[in-house]
């Protein structure tokens, strides 16, 4: 499917950097081919997509998303840095978990404009260039409280020792009610979703080596208190089980 399905990836501008991660771009050509279901464990990021027919933002997803492509075509989505999301809007971005949200009602009429520019144009510097002008003209004071909960997040993503939201609340100072009111406004997904979820990730990376997994020592490396508890938790997040997971190489 590599060769009919090509995803690449494109920084932002240094102005952007503070609330984009990176730009991406799917192409695809299944012509002539079965369609193709493309399924993704979501991170606690907010994703604004430039699609056919108009320009969408995806809240953070906390079950399994799934996407179907067909035919030919591109995509273009602005991956928010966890808290990024939230200078650009006017309230908690937890309102937008789960949802998905036409860009015209939240930056009005603009974000299909720049859509139909993006589904017209084929060169990638082009498309990143329309985007990076439309938030560029809409750029938001800097955040201090955005900044530090994405290092929160990236806390939680880089240090595996993490297993209690009152780990991190105690590492960075804050109380946990204090904590769990910045990421419902910030992140919109609570800290404890959050760290499960950086967890299954790292299980879906080692059941991605395709090697002989040791799934109980799996589990309590992650902090489960056991296999059963572990597979639960993945089972509901990806939709099968850890080890047939592996077995299919998703």
């Amino acid at each position: 499917m590599a060769t009919v399905v090509h995803l690449s990836r494109h920084d932002p501008t240094l102005e952007l950097a503070r609330f984009v991660e990176f730009y991406w771009l799917v192409r695809w050509d299944l012509r002539g081919r079965p369609a193709h279901e493309q399924k993704v464990l979501a991170h606690p990021n907010v994703h604004m997509v430039f699609e056919h027919p108009r320009a969408l933002v995806y809240g953070v997803d906390r079950s399994l998303f799934v996407r179907r492509l067909e035919g030919a075509g591109h995509v273009l989505g602005v991956k928010f840095r966890p808290g990024g999301f939230r200078p650009f809007i006017s309230g908690p971005v937890a309102e937008l978990a789960d949802r998905v949200v036409p860009a015209a009602e939240m930056f009005g009429p603009d974000a299909d404009r720049i859509n139909q520019a993006v589904l017209h144009d084929s060169d990638d510097p082009a498309l990143t260039s329309h985007v990076e002008s439309f938030l560029l003209a809409r750029l938001p004071e800097p955040d201090p409280v955005a900044e530090e909960v994405a290092a929160m997040v990236e806390r939680v993503t880089a240090q595996s020792g993490l297993r209690r939201v009152d780990q991190l609340a105690e590492e960075f100072g804050v109380t946990v009610r204090r904590l769990q009111r910045l990421f419902r406004e910030y992140v919109g997904a609570s800290p404890k979703w959050v760290l499960r979820r950086a967890r299954l990730h790292e299980a879906a990376q080692r059941a991605d080596q395709g090697t002989d997994i040791d799934w109980a020592a799996l589990a309590a490396g992650l902090g489960y208190a056991d296999q059963a508890h572990f597979t639960r938790d993945f089972t509901a997040a990806v939709g099968i089980s850890p080890a047939r997971y592996a077995a299919k190489g998703l």
